[in-house]
């Protein structure tokens, strides 16, 4: 019985970049999704602010009704004092007595004017307040229309992205079986502490795909032969040689910038296909 042989560093490396391909590819479809989960919470918080205020609005109104009903009692109140005072006047005894009386009905009558005030000032709180409340109607018909749109919009990226994700998903099953369980561990680490989520990265004219800074030539040679890894001193991330990023005896030409397309099996062994 015929065993497979042991796997060599390059394979390994190989096996890894190609892990790295497909999580990037992952990445890229639920980068697709943008910010509209976001956005979508952003409007739902925003719908539901327009609703508390205008249900605040109406609470307002109420508040001011029961208000004018109260200027309204008092209005009543001060008219029976005055009705039960010039009733008093009728059997006044002395001038001071008749003084001190009409005294008190001016007093009830300039509060008749003040509650009349009042009211006027509360019913042009309420129209103030309807106003608000028929621009709040408006916001929360558009703030519902945006929303509609942004949940519309999400359910079909999700709908098509679905499909496309559940394929490389897939692909990362098998291809995390052919990862050594060592580098599979510190692959996770650093890709979980960059912002693009590579951990594995090419070198570029000399420097660093990653950070940019520059790499000395013997680490560079030592990248080419692949019988070592080779970690980026100042990002923490594993480098790999596809063999077709330009290095730094390249022209001036920009760098390549790769953009994996297929991933395809021959012969076992999994190939990346690169277009420049």
């Amino acid at each position: 019985m015929k065993h497979s042989p042991e796997k060599t560093l390059a394979d390994r490396l190989e096996a890894l970049y190609n892990l790295q391909v497909i999580d990037t590819s992952l990445d890229e479809i639920r980068k697709v999704l943008g910010a509209l989960p976001e956005e979508i919470i952003d409007l739902e918080d925003e719908y539901l602010q327009y609703q508390n205020q205008e249900k605040e609005a109406f609470e307002k109104i109420q508040e001011i009704e029961t208000q004018i009903t109260g200027y309204r009692e008092d209005i009543k109140t001060s008219e029976r004092l005055i009705k039960k005072y010039e009733e008093q006047l009728m059997n006044i005894r002395n001038d001071r007595e008749y003084s001190a009386i009409v005294k008190e009905i001016e007093t009830q009558s300039l509060e008749i004017q003040i509650c009349e005030k009042r009211i006027q000032d509360k019913y042009f709180s309420i129209e103030q307040t309807k106003q608000d409340i028929k621009k709040t109607e408006n916001l929360m018909v558009t703030s519902q229309q945006r929303l509609k749109s942004k949940q519309e919009e999400l359910y079909s990226i999700v709908e098509e992205s679905e499909s496309s994700e559940n394929e490389w998903k897939q692909k990362r099953e098998v291809a995390v079986k052919k990862v050594d369980a060592v580098l599979l561990k510190s692959y996770e680490r650093i890709r979980s502490n960059t912002s693009n989520g590579l951990a594995i990265i090419n070198i570029v004219k000399g420097s660093c795909n990653g950070c940019f800074n520059m790499i000395p030539p013997q680490k560079r040679a030592d990248v080419r032969e692949k019988k070592k890894i080779i970690i980026c001193e100042h990002c923490g991330r594993i480098f790999y040689d596809d063999k077709v990023i330009l290095d730094e005896d390249a022209s001036d030409e920009k760098p390549l910038r790769k953009r994996r397309n297929i991933i395809e099996k021959k012969e076992d062994t999994t190939v990346i296909n690169i277009d420049e």
